[in-house]
């Protein structure tokens, strides 16, 4: 059985329409800092293509759902356009179109984060020897 041949430009041998795995479109969208971390996302079940598990080398197409899971956050979006490489964060934004509801979800979720965060004490371990002498001198306990 012969082996097919690779195609110039990753494109797709049947339709000529260009191939990006899903590993590395989440990587070129900004989602994640590198391909190695979107591999594990994927493999975690923290980024879906339409709502199933996938392997990273998964081919994604214009028009496909994703959904990504990060830091509590959760983005509901539809692929608009391919890319190989990662480019400015200007370029990653026009390679998905995410849902309102997603937007109005994560929007009410760092809100409840920024309240929740604002209600915790900001002292956090033990006070070091020049502030313990400014509360010596302030109680007045010399």
């Amino acid at each position: 059985m012969a082996r097919p041949e690779p195609t110039p430009g990753g494109l797709d041998p049947a339709g000529g329409a260009p191939r990006v795995r899903f590993d590395k479109w989440l990587w070129a969208a900004r989602f994640y800092r590198t391909r190695a971390l979107a591999a594990q996302a994927i493999d975690a079940g923290q980024a879906r293509l339409a709502d199933e598990r996938v392997k990273p080398a998964h081919v994604v197409r214009v028009g496909d759902a994703v959904s990504v899971r990060k830091d509590g956050a959760a983005w509901d979006v539809e692929v608009t356009a391919l890319a190989e490489r990662r480019g400015s964060a200007t370029l990653a934004a026009a390679l998905y179109r995410e849902s309102a509801d997603s937007a109005a979800a994560r929007s009410a979720e760092r809100e409840r984060r920024r309240a929740a965060a604002a209600t915790e004490p900001r002292f956090t371990g033990r006070p070091t020897k020049r502030n313990r002498r400014k509360l010596a001198d302030f109680l007045g306990e010399h």
